[in-house]
């Protein structure tokens, strides 16, 4: 099995690049994200690599980072969730931006990807609820509990964290749940379990301003 490949890019197409391995070319298919990341024809770069292996063909999945594949692959264990609606998904939200859509059930959110509909987008949140934990997403994926201790993104801990009355009342005013319930997250380790609902909505009103 490939799990990395390091070479210089050849030529890229919608959803795939052909990689130059010292000679050999491999074409690899990516989000849109890992692709408009990629440096210009000619230069060096590395991907990680899922390979699929069917009778009649060998396919690789290429990822910028080791965040994106295994968020790849928890989407890929959701049933109508394939190989390509997987990239379509990690083109529409970042690795961070789908943890947090899961954690605070933001089906809105994933609907965003091409394909996803809302019993899809439904049952993502439902399958992947508790497995986002063991996620390795770095900083983005960890928020903060109310007791000041971080807590991951969909760990009990975490649900128990927010109020649900604040983060309904940003959504009810034009912000998507998962943005509301980020800042109500935020908001509620740095004021303290002391925090009312009303405080929370404030400061979360001030975080999700420009």
């Amino acid at each position: 099995m490939i799990g990395k490949l390091k070479g210089l890019v050849d030529s890229s197409g919608d959803d795939w690049v052909l990689l130059d391995v010292n000679g050999v070319g491999y074409i690899v298919h990516c989000s849109s994200r890992t692709l408009g990341a990629l440096p210009s024809q000619g230069e060096a770069t590395s991907l990680m690599i899922e390979t699929h292996v069917r009778e009649d063909q060998i396919t690789l999945y290429g990822f910028s980072s080791a965040s994106e594949k295994d968020c790849y692959s928890l989407l890929c264990t959701v049933q109508g969730v394939g190989a390509k609606m997987g990239l379509a998904i990690l083109s529409a939200l970042s690795p961070q931006e789908i943890v947090m859509a899961i954690a605070a059930q933001d089906k809105t959110s994933l609907t965003r990807a091409s394909g996803v509909g809302p019993k899809l987008a439904q049952r993502i949140l439902n399958e992947l609820k508790d497995k986002t934990a063991g996620l390795s997403l770095g900083e983005g994926a960890v928020l903060s509990g109310r007791d000041g201790v971080p807590a991951e993104a969909g760990s009990p801990s975490q649900a128990a964290a927010v109020p649900e009355d604040a983060v309904s009342a940003l959504t009810n005013l034009g912000y998507r749940r998962s943005e509301a319930y980020n800042a109500v997250s935020k908001m509620a380790l740095e004021l303290g379990p002391d925090a009312t609902v009303e405080d929370l909505i404030k400061a979360g009103l001030k975080e999700l301003m420009p």
